[in-house]
């Protein structure tokens, strides 16, 4: 395990360093924030799953901190440490914190029993060196207004409410987003009051001149809540018109009705001249539901990074698509009890068993690219023609591909 430079001492965090924690962070990454808005925002993360680094002389040199997270996979759930906070004094890179962090961060990720880590990487270059994946994509399209969409049985029939939301609105928007996420790869739930919160927050100093935060719901004729849209517009004028702009924060809907009638909605508010997604899974139904998606200007971009931690543990823990057996050699620098060569066998039942094996390696692949391909959102056929797996046993990557795909692209639909 790589260890820190001499005099640099590595430990958790109490409560009464929060602020010192959060003057931390703006100091490493740039932010635009005045001091009346950061003061508002509680810290997120517990702090019992945060550490620093010191430095010789006491100041503190780096950080990080985790989530005790629940993360989707194909057909089940499986803990999750999620990575964030992460950051390192500038004056004090280049010494090999970041990477003393990271293995600390893994061991205490397999002490809890959690078999995987994710993280959202604000630089792609740099976690892949520690054995994170690019396991998923997101879209995010801004779209014209009144985009034709096509129609839905029972769309017409649901109501629309719109006005300002507020705390009253958390635990019945949570209850909404649980279900919509349910079974798809890569979400995570907001399972803290703090979490949950944030979802509402609407302090002046985040709108960047944009109006107060709305909410828009769709209600079948009794009443029940079947979709929400978190938005906010940003008005703009020229002379040939209003150009205002409608900002998605996030959207969930139960259903394809509900579906239909949120973004027929959002697709046609007065004085707007478009109206700019959220993250949207790139088999998200919006996509199928434009008439014209040419109108659109999507981008697309890395979503969540997967990184097992236990490698047997985790591929016992998900579900697969199609029988397989497999021997998996798999290199992993900074969690040696992963390196080795792992039978993964998947009964045509789907009863899964997952053991360490003598026998010759069918596919051979870094813990990197095993964590790509764990959400079913990159296709093992493809690393090994990109020369990233090394396939012994002919027809072995097809297999693997097969069986490790997820009928629903992954996604998580929210930063952390």
């Amino acid at each position: 395990m790589p260890t820190l430079p001499t005099g640099y001492t590595l430990r958790p965090v109490t409560a009464s360093e929060v602020p010192e924690l959060i003057d931390f962070d703006r100091l490493v990454f740039p932010s635009g924030l005045d001091d009346g808005t950061v003061a508002l925002m509680p810290y997120p993360v517990p702090v019992e799953r945060t550490v620093v680094v010191r430095a010789p002389d006491g100041s503190q040199a780096a950080m990080h901190g985790s989530y005790e997270f629940t993360l989707q996979v194909p057909g089940a759930t499986v803990p999750c440490a999620g990575l964030t906070w992460v950051g390192v004094h500038p004056v004090h890179r280049r010494r090999g914190l970041l990477r003393a962090m990271i293995a600390a961060h893994l061991e205490r990720a397999r002490a809890c029993h959690e078999p995987v880590s994710a993280l959202f990487a604000a630089e792609a270059a740099i976690y892949g060196r520690f054995g994170y994946g690019s396991a998923a994509d997101h879209l995010r399209v801004s779209v014209p207004r009144r985009a034709e969409l096509r129609p839905v049985a029972g769309s017409g029939d649901l109501e629309v409410r719109f006005g300002p939301v507020g705390p009253d609105d958390v635990d019945r928007l949570d209850r909404v987003h649980r279900a919509a996420v349910a079974g798809r790869p890569g979400a995570v739930t907001r399972d803290s009051a703090v979490l949950r919160e944030q979802r509402v927050q609407d302090l002046p100093g985040l709108r960047h001149g944009g109006e107060a935060l709305r909410l828009a719901t769709v209600h079948t004729p009794g009443g029940e809540l079947r979709g929400y849209a978190l938005l906010r517009r940003h008005e703009s004028w020229e002379p040939a018109g209003p150009r205002s702009t409608v900002k998605v924060r996030e959207v969930a809907a139960l259903d394809p009705a509900a579906t239909h009638r949120l973004w027929s909605f959002l697709h046609d508010l007065d004085l707007t001249w478009q109206v700019e997604s959220p993250m949207l899974a790139v088999d998200d139904p919006l996509l199928s539901l434009l008439v014209d998606r040419r109108a659109t200007t999507p981008s697309l971009a890395d979503n969540l990074w997967l990184r097992l931690v236990d490698v047997p543990a985790a591929l016992a823990a998900r579900t697969y698509a199609a029988p397989l057996d497999v021997v998996l050699q798999v290199s992993d620098e900074l969690l040696p009890a992963n390196a080795g060569c792992w039978r993964l066998s998947v009964s045509a039942t789907g009863e899964t068993t997952v053991s360490a094996s003598e026998a010759p390696a069918d596919l051979v692949l870094d813990v990197r690219e095993l964590g790509a391909a764990y959400l079913g959102g990159r296709s093992l056929q493809a690393l090994t023609a990109a020369g990233l797996v090394e396939e012994r046993t002919p027809g072995a990557a097809s297999a693997a591909t097969a069986a490790f795909a997820s009928a629903r692209a992954p996604l998580c639909d929210w930063l952390f």
